[in-house]
């Protein structure tokens, strides 16, 4: 309170145990009058980057960026520019051009814990949705990745780079 407050924050998605990167970003972006979140991370999966961006992310660069990239990228978000590392910014929109599936946040969630192998009702518990809305974007993940079981919406996902492998 009352303290110089930074214009940046440089955010890791893995943090070691405790608050992922995502939930940190989440909670900077909803403070009052908050500063830019620049994710500088290892992680260029689909689930990854569009997680931070909808957690309020102001921008996404790997942490094998060149330095004058990274100095740039800072001023930018410190001036409120969208930054996206190119790599990023080539998987995203290769993404929406080559038809590969669309999945939504929500889907990707339910993807990622899916991969945990967590069961239908610990995905509901866990997402505070019900079973039967479970059930249903199971359907529709299915559908956009050709899939007909868990096993192979996994597999499809970590192979086309929608999740990361665990």
């Amino acid at each position: 309170e009352g303290g110089p407050r930074p214009d940046v924050v440089l955010m890791d998605l893995q943090m070691g145990s405790g608050m992922h990167g995502v939930e940190a970003t989440r909670r900077i972006t909803a403070l009052p009058d908050p500063p830019a979140v620049l994710i500088l991370t290892t992680y260029n999966t689909d689930a990854d980057i569009l997680s931070a961006v909808e957690a309020g992310a102001t921008g996404y660069l790997l942490k094998d960026a060149p330095p004058e990239e990274l100095a740039s990228a800072i001023r930018a978000a410190a001036k409120g520019d969208t930054v996206l590392a190119p790599p990023v910014a080539a998987r995203l929109l290769g993404r929406s051009r080559a038809g590969r599936p669309v999945l939504s946040p929500r889907e990707l969630e339910i993807l990622e814990l899916l991969a945990e192998g967590l069961p239908n009702r610990q995905i509901s518990k866990r997402l505070f949705i019900s079973e039967a809305t479970v059930k249903t974007h199971l359907v529709h993940i299915y559908d956009k990745l050709g899939v007909d079981s868990r096993t192979s919406a996994i597999a499809a996902a970590m192979q086309t780079g929608l999740i990361r492998a665990r």
